[in-house]
């Protein structure tokens, strides 16, 4: 029985998304709600300017909306939301200043880490509030509980997942592809610890992503932005909080977390050696400087991402 309500679920959101897409993008055009190409990037890239953004406001209230239908409204499925929608909400706001002042800078580094900061400590006390374990699960290991430190631990998780899942996001159909593979196998981690209220939201998720991915892949017709990339890391942490795979995360997500290591390594290489490891960063952008097309490049990532999500659930099953 739930299997068919997980693929109802999935269907669902991938049928409301491809319903909103039509009318969303337009509406995004009409409003001027442009993509603006930061100098920095790909010379070829600046082509793609005023490609409506904010793509997240498509795929998040299906994929909500589905979910909150076909689950059992439990308290695993109110904290995923808040997470989602918080987040979404932050990236809303950053994507709202880009596109109003006509910036490809919204909101500063400081602003967007306070933003993270408070989301997390309200997620921790959600968490509390409603009786959930504050323990680390290390894999092989008894579980150490944090206690208050807990907190320490989810505000790391939202920070780390949140930015590593917006830097994945620079080209059209990457994160959306590699976003549907990671949530596809938490759709089966949590069907596995029978949390079946996040086995639907997350296929909700994978089916509003696809439907997403319709309109987002190369040569988009519209971006997820920072409002629809936030939600994601938002969405992503919260599940691997809830299910207590905080550690297996950097695993299954591996995708993300190479992306963040190449910024991390190309700007600590400059400032130390004043050299650059690579022609650009994040790495997706390396691949495109040395003659990959940009579906080459998709292409190559989305295995990488189904590579390590996959031998992280099989690690998961051990």
């Amino acid at each position: 029985m739930i299997v068919r309500v997980l693929i109802a679920s999935a269907l669902s959101a991938l049928f409301l998304t491809m319903l909103a897409g039509p009318i969303g993008i337009p509406f995004l055009r009409w409003l001027k709600f442009g993509q603006t190409i930061r100098e920095e990037g790909p010379a070829w890239h600046i082509k793609k300017s005023g490609t409506p953004t904010m793509g997240g406001l498509l795929f998040i209230p299906t994929a909500l909306v589905t979910a909150w239908v076909f689950a059992s409204r439990g308290s695993d499925l109110l904290l995923v939301t808040f997470a989602m929608l918080s987040y979404g909400l932050l990236g809303g706001l950053d994507d709202g200043i880009k596109v109003i002042l006509r910036r490809n800078l919204g909101l500063t580094s400081l602003q967007k880490l306070l933003g993270q900061t408070a989301i997390a400590l309200m997620f921790y006390f959600l968490l509390v509030q409603n009786g959930y374990r504050t323990q680390l699960a290390i894999p092989g290991w008894e579980s150490i509980e944090l206690g208050p430190w807990y907190a320490l631990l989810v505000w790391l998780v939202f920070v780390a997942t949140t930015n590593a899942v917006n830097i994945t996001d620079g080209l059209d159909g990457l994160l959306a592809g590699s976003g549907a593979i990671v949530f596809f196998f938490y759709v089966l981690i949590a069907y596995t610890l029978s949390r079946y209220d996040l086995a639907i939201f997350a296929a909700a998720l994978v089916g509003a992503l696809l439907g997403f991915l319709f309109f987002n892949h190369y040569p988009a017709r519209i971006f997820m932005g920072d409002t629809g990339s936030l939600a994601l890391g938002g969405a992503l942490a919260a599940l691997a909080l809830i299910t207590q795979t905080e550690l297996l995360l950097i695993w299954l997500a591996g995708l993300f977390v190479i992306e963040t290591l190449s910024v991390i390594l190309q700007v600590a290489s400059f400032k130390l050696r004043g050299r650059r490891i690579f022609r650009m960063s994040p790495l997706h952008h390396h691949f495109e400087m040395i003659g990959w097309t940009e579906w080459q490049v998709v292409l190559v990532f989305w295995g990488v991402a189904l590579a390590f999500a996959a031998s992280g659930f099989w690690f998961f099953l051990m």
